[in-house]
């Protein structure tokens, strides 16, 4: 099994508003792809960050080998929502490791 973590902050110069639409657009398509991509067996974007983090959202997953990682990393559906989040996000950090 292989856990996938990614930190996001979004952009700046997104108002608060925006920045809680685009969290919730980011959450509901990926949350979206559980029973769609072959290989997710858990997936869920945490919104709703303490003050003491030093990001705006979170994505954990977990996949059942890194071939099931690298297949969702092609899959058209998260391709979709992974060309939205570069519209919204100005960095991105990512941990990925065998559990």
């Amino acid at each position: 099994m292989v856990r996938h973590v990614i930190i996001w902050d979004l952009k700046d110069e997104l108002t608060a508003e925006q920045k809680r639409e685009a969290a919730a657009k980011i959450k509901s398509g990926l949350e979206a792809l559980k029973g769609v991509v072959e290989g997710l067996k858990e997936i869920s974007v945490v919104t709703k960050i303490l003050d003491t983090s030093n990001g705006s959202l979170m994505l954990d997953s977990v996949f059942e080998d890194e071939k099931a990682l690298a297949y969702y990393a092609d899959h058209p559906e998260h391709v979709k929502v992974k060309n939205y989040v570069a519209t919204v996000v100005k960095s991105r950090k990512c941990v990925d490791y065998k559990i």
